[in-house]
């Protein structure tokens, strides 16, 4: 067999895949829906100072797609795991509505995308911070130019400093987060079944 072949062979995603994504996902489907209930406490006090900062806040809504890929490491892992999780939020009683389900499919192409251009092969932490950072940048290009975003009414530069605020807080709390969280999953053995097995001794950086 090649090693083509062999690359795409194990890109076919197993039972155990769907199975552990699917966990994912609906975690995530409840941080999500905790997350929106956080979100409601700060925006006032952070649009007293400056509305765009609440980009800093975002991070949160993109776990499962970084998350998801650095554990299962199979392409559409980031877009699954986050568009089923919006769905789980939306199952839930989402203050956002049905625009979740597209908040969540936007943000995990976002992830799936940088993940896709190092061609599934780079799950360090500089790919982390990029996927989360692709995540929020998503996000926060949805937020402001889609009918549907909650700060279409901002100025032009107030737009530009959300999105900047959500890619950063994107590649923090989404990417660094999941990059730890999945180093940590991987030294207690849990993922002993999945190419992730070896993240708490893999390269930092390279």
């Amino acid at each position: 067999m090649t090693t083509a072949a062999i690359k795409k062979t194990s890109y076919n995603w197993r039972v155990a895949d769907i199975v552990v994504a699917a966990l994912i996902a609906v975690a995530g489907g409840v941080i999500f829906w905790a997350w929106s209930q956080g979100a409601n406490l700060i925006s006032t006090p952070v649009n007293a100072v400056y509305p765009p900062l609440t980009g800093l806040y975002a991070g949160g809504w993109m776990i499962p797609a970084v998350l998801g890929m650095l554990i299962i490491r199979k392409p559409g892992a980031a877009l699954f795991c986050e568009t089923v999780a919006a769905t789980g939020e939306l199952l839930m009683g989402s203050q956002y509505g049905t625009t979740v389900l597209i908040s969540g499919l936007l943000q995990g192409l976002g992830a799936e995308l940088v993940f896709a251009a190092l061609a599934y092969r780079k799950f360090n932490l500089p790919a982390s911070l990029l996927a989360g950072a692709g995540a929020g940048l998503f996000c926060g290009l949805n937020d402001s130019f889609a009918p549907w975003g909650w700060n279409i009414a901002y100025t032009a530069g107030d737009k530009f400093a959300y999105i900047v605020f959500c890619a950063i807080s994107g590649a923090v709390i989404a990417g660094a987060l999941s990059w730890i969280a999945t180093r940590g999953l991987a030294k207690t053995g849990v993922l002993s079944s999945f190419a992730s097995r070896k993240a708490a001794t893999e390269p930092v950086f390279n």
